[in-house]
């Protein structure tokens, strides 16, 4: 790919500069959308779902980064499983929709404690849209041209769960793609790389009387070049009818969380994230809602 001016990623710097290194999406809420990072998590328990989430980053900065989950999940036969999982994002001229095929496979280990296999197949549709750029000159910079591309991809998971706890791994893309990236100002072609995701999660029964439940969990990320972050949430849940709680992401973020559900079939959430990196201070803050459905 031909190097682009630099105007048009001198607004990266600005909305998403350390997006680059960390090019899949986080999600704050990432309990419920979990095949959408490990496909062996889709139909786990027996259970169909239906899950939306939509993050707006930065509330109030311009063309901050935007994005939108979706997974869905469901059961065929005892052991296997079968979902989709949607996660599409946009900052500022670059966009991108991941959509992927979902499958697992259930091994029973022993009395209570299940393997789930899993393996997602899909593609990224990624492009960069330079046609609303001003750069000031009289004559269009061919330099300065947009990016359309799809890029197939494959990923593979691991579940291994219990009753009360559970400990998982996978890639979700594991083949490398082509994108723009930021080189001191210069946006120029780079490689999107695996991402590898390590979970794991407990259930603390507090008091068996009002069904007082403490559910722990972990998040971990690494892609080669950036430094591994880790999401640490701790939710409480009261009777498995509201859940208030707490996350810490180590790159820079803290969040609060607020879950109800509604006759046990919908859930509606909500989390404030804040930034705590320098670079981001004048940026303000996230918010992410969530919508689940189970049938």
């Amino acid at each position: 790919m031909r190097i682009l001016h630099k105007i048009i990623f001198s607004a990266f710097f600005l909305v998403g500069g350390t997006l680059f290194a960390q090019q899949e999406g986080v999600i704050t809420n990432y309990f419920y959308h979990m095949n959408s990072y490990n496909p062996a998590f889709v139909g786990v328990d027996g259970e169909t779902m239906v899950v939306a989430s939509f993050r707006q980053q930065w509330t109030g900065v311009l063309d901050a980064p935007s994005a939108e989950a979706v997974s869905f999940g469901t059961t065929l036969g005892k052991n296997l499983g079968i979902g989709i999982s949607v996660y599409n994002s946009n900052t500022f001229v670059e966009s991108q929709t991941f959509t992927g095929i979902d499958f697992s496979y259930r091994l029973q280990l022993s009395q209570g404690t299940d393997l789930y296999l899993g393996l997602k197949a899909g593609g990224n549709s990624y492009g960069v849209n330079t046609s609303g750029l001003e750069t000031y000159n009289i004559n269009t910079d061919p330099s300065i041209s947009s990016i359309s591309r799809f890029n197939p991809n494959v990923g593979v998971g691991a579940l291994l769960k219990n009753g009360q706890w559970y400990a998982s791994i996978a890639v979700p893309r594991l083949l490398s793609t082509e994108r723009a990236d930021n080189s001191n100002g210069v946006a120029m072609a780079a490689m999107a790389k695996p991402h590898v995701y390590a979970t794991a999660g407990y259930e603390l029964l507090l008091n068996p009387g009002s069904n007082l439940m403490l559910r722990p969990s972990a998040m971990g990320r690494y892609v080669s070049g950036a430094p591994v972050s880790v999401d640490f949430n701790t939710m409480l849940s009261f009777d498995n009818n509201f859940e208030l709680g707490g996350s810490y992401r180590t790159d820079g973020a803290f969040a609060g969380l607020v879950n109800f559900n509604i006759k046990k079939r919908m859930l509606i959430g909500y989390a404030y994230e804040i930034s705590t990196r320098s670079e981001l201070a004048s940026a303000k803050n996230t918010n992410e809602f969530l919508l689940r459905f189970l049938f």
